[in-house]
């Protein structure tokens, strides 16, 4: 169909404001590339803005020049892989119980303001401390992947999902025999790929981002996650970990280079996992968020 002149212009307007959201979400990230790059006296002195002034590698050298740094990068690498699997498992499997009717599952409102009353309130820090403590995996990389484990909003995203299947899925799946365990695996879960993905999406997110309960947790430096290591050496200039050679080359650099180095760091994974799973995102935060 022939497109009429008001439609054209709209269209026109809108991929040009849409192009300039798009280069303001870019120009930050282009900028922190850049002072990374750049030497710590342009960086400090307010000279560089989207190109590197007097380039070195010297930020990346630090980040990623010593076992302390890589090992630290390993556990998060494995704390968001371990942490995510462990959380979907969890998330699919409270999800599917509780996106029953009343009639089949009575007490799924009272579970249901359980699990809401969690997001509202908790139990505060010492406490949670001393649970973890005396569960006794302080110390360990469980004890950043099971307080946490079970992630609230993203089991309401995802109830809010299965109830928005068709209901003649299941009563087919029944009439063919199935149980309630083949009927999440085979049909729900393949079915809720997109919520799926938006949820993976946000615990992946969560977890490589989380820096405080890997501080609170671990005793030695060697088990921490890649965010509380750089908190420690970056953030608080923590000497005591750092060798004579390394402090050499932390005079070469400035708070700023380091900081936008670390951030990149951190960014740099997610940025390569989202196209993966854009086009699942908005699909799964739609459909998971309204129940008609």
């Amino acid at each position: 169909m022939k497109k009429s002149l008001g439609r054209r212009i709209f269209l026109g307007c809108n991929y040009v404001f849409l192009t300039f959201i798009s280069v303001l979400c870019l120009l930050p990230l282009v900028h922190i590339l850049a002072v990374s790059f750049s030497s710590g006296s342009a960086a400090s002195a307010g000279k560089v803005m989207l190109w590197p002034v007097e380039f070195t590698t010297a930020a990346y050298q630090n980040v990623f020049g010593k076992p302390e740094y890589l090992r630290a990068f390993w556990v998060t690498i494995e704390r968001s892989v371990l942490g995510t699997a462990f959380s979907m498992f969890l998330t699919i499997m409270t999800a599917y119980p509780l996106s029953k009717e009343t009639s089949q599952f009575r007490m799924r409102t009272v579970y249901v303001w359980i699990f809401v009353f969690t997001i509202l309130f908790n139990g505060g820090l010492i406490p949670w401390y001393m649970t973890v403590k005396a569960v006794g995996i302080v110390d360990t990389i469980w004890a950043l992947i099971l307080p946490n484990a079970v992630q609230v909003f993203n089991i309401i995203l995802l109830l809010n999902f299965y109830r928005n299947l068709p209901k003649e899925l299941e009563e087919s799946s029944k009439i063919d025999g199935a149980g309630h365990f083949t009927t999440l695996w085979k049909i729900y879960a393949p079915l809720s790929i997109p919520a799926l993905a938006t949820t993976g999406l946000f615990t992946v997110v969560w977890h490589w981002n989380s820096w405080f309960d890997g501080m609170l947790l671990m005793s030695h430096p060697e088990k921490y996650p890649l965010q509380t290591f750089l908190q420690s050496i970056i953030i608080k200039m923590d000497l005591r970990y750092l060798k004579p050679e390394e402090i050499e080359l932390m005079q070469k650099l400035s708070d700023r280079t380091s900081k936008a180095a670390q951030i990149f760091v951190a960014a740099f994974p997610i940025l390569i996992i989202y196209p993966f799973l854009q086009r699942f995102f908005i699909k799964g935060i739609v459909m998971g968020s309204v129940k008609e």
